[in-house]
């Protein structure tokens, strides 16, 4: 039986990340110098400036992102330090022996609801590189523990039902310009898109993973990749060979992380928007009757606001304050916490600044106006279509348009009070048109290059896009093609 190592010799290395960031931020300012004689002045020309200023500006404008990702390095660099997060995972697979494989569905499904509820996307990076580890041990590979966060949160995030991100802020921009939304038909309709995708996306990673279980040589890995993972995840995979119990410290410190990340998790959700109990139970501040405070929440002591209003600024903060308690409970001392903490941080900054370099794309994009006026340009290319064709043009529309601009919330305010009128004036539901563009946004946002969650997810991981392009590539048209059907079929008969 082949190892994996062997099979990757044979395979030649893939651009990396940076290059192929940077190669994009130059077509798109080609394409702006291209277009801007001919735009009526809609699209600006990118100066020199506009090029190499780019990353600077896409750092600053993802910076939350990135000192959450930095903060979050700090964080899991603690929780090894301690060595209960080696041992955990270990003694978690030794517990799953002979059913290893039930960890993709089950955690995918977590994520998909993660994603269809409140839009589970950035939030995701601190998993990847837990993931790739557990899935290491388990006997897959890391691109197994990718694809689980990657798909699972990102098959939740198309079929969005009350995502806040997503299907929220595109109800609030067609209500901005007087058209009134059926959020049940949304909501039935993101069901749909969501049960139908993440079904088959399990399936395909199931498949995946099981052959690479039973053969390691069946790895799409290249030989680079596995040496990073296995200097990254290796540690944590290799105890389960061993005999490994957990001290009583390790599984003080387990449960804090457990905490730490549930409370993050149920930190980002607008639990009031939700569930009026749901958020009193987690928010146990005391207000009046104009809802003024008079006792602050537990987590508003520490973050300066009470969960379900959180953001990366109050995520970053709780991470934070959560190493050094896991520090303090796992019994290094001051120096060591301090170190600790600063070594994971650095570990953290290639995945920070491909973030920044993705942003910055997106950033040029909207400087020079390029964005805007290719969905002008789209949204008159529509005008008149019947239903069985407008449909399937309006996703593909959306399909390129998150290439331009791939933050679903921002999609959302730009378009929608362009696509939402369009819509009605032919005489198809807003709702769909809705869904129309959470399922295009949902499916590009699973590998596109531009998203800094994708590209920094991946990298801790240490599986290269180019690589991650090949794995999905073939899932990707089998879900553009499903929503196209299904998205038709709704505008046909809602």
């Amino acid at each position: 039986m082949r190892t994996m190592t062997e099979t990757a010799k044979k395979k030649r290395g893939m651009p990396s990340s940076f290059t192929i960031l940077l190669l994009l931020l130059a077509i798109v300012a080609v394409i702006t110098v291209v277009i801007s004689g001919t735009s009526g002045g809609a699209v600006t020309a990118a100066r020199p400036s506009d090029f190499f200023t780019a990353p600077v500006k896409g750092f600053a404008d993802a910076l939350p992102v990135c000192l959450f990702v930095m903060i979050l390095g700090g964080f899991l660099g603690m929780m090894t330090e301690t060595g209960a997060l080696d041992n955990g995972i270990a003694v978690l697979v030794k517990k799953l022996h002979g059913r290893e494989i039930m960890l993709v569905p089950v955690l995918m499904l977590i994520f998909s609801l993660g994603g269809t509820t409140y839009g589970m996307c950035e939030e995701t990076v601190p998993f990847y590189a837990l993931l790739a580890a557990t899935m290491m041990a388990a006997g897959f590979d890391p691109l197994v523990g990718a694809a689980t966060v990657l798909l699972g949160a990102g098959c939740g995030c198309l079929g969005s039902t009350v995502n806040p991100f997503a299907v929220g802020a595109a109800v609030d921009a067609l209500t901005g310009v007087g058209i009134e939304v059926n959020q049940t038909i949304i909501i039935g309709l993101g069901l749909v898109l969501w049960a139908v995708t993440t079904l088959i996306s399990i399936a395909f990673v199931m498949n995946y993973a099981k052959k690479v279980k039973a053969d390691k040589g069946s790895t799409i890995l290249s030989m680079q990749e596995l040496k990073d993972a296995e200097e990254a995840h290796g540690a944590a995979a290799a105890e389960v060979t061993k005999d490994v119990k957990l001290t009583g410290r390790q599984k003080a410190v387990l449960g804090i992380f457990t905490f730490t990340f549930a409370v993050m998790i149920v930190g980002f959700i607008p639990l009031a928007d939700l569930n009026a109990g749901v958020a009193g139970f987690f928010d146990n501040g005391v207000y009046d009757a104009e809802g003024n405070v008079i006792t602050q929440a537990w987590s508003a002591v520490i973050t300066g606001l009470p969960i379900g209003q959180w953001y990366f600024d109050e995520a970053s903060t709780w991470f934070f304050v959560m190493a050094i308690v896991i520090g303090i409970v796992g019994g290094l001392s001051e120096k060591k916490i301090v170190d600790t903490f600063i070594t994971g941080a650095a570990d953290m900054m290639s995945v920070v600044l491909i973030i920044a370099l993705a942003r910055g794309i997106s950033v040029l994009m909207a400087a020079t106006g390029l964005d805007v006026y290719v969905l002008d340009a789209a949204a008159n290319a529509l005008a008149g279509l019947s239903g069985v064709i407008f449909a399937p043009m309006s996703f593909l529309v959306y399909f390129g348009l998150s290439f331009l601009i791939p933050s679903t919330s921002g999609m959302a305010t730009v378009s929608m009070p362009i696509m939402g009128p369009l819509a009605a004036e032919l005489g198809f539901a807003p709702e769909v048109m809705v869904m129309i563009f959470s399922a295009a946004i949902g499916v590009v946002n699973l590998f596109t290059p531009t998203s800094g969650a994708i590209m920094g997810g991946l990298a801790l991981a240490k599986v290269e896009w180019t690589t991650w392009l090949k794995f999905a590539l073939k899932l990707i048209v089998v879900l553009t093609i499903v929503c196209a059907v299904i998205l038709t079929i709704a505008c046909v008969m809602i």
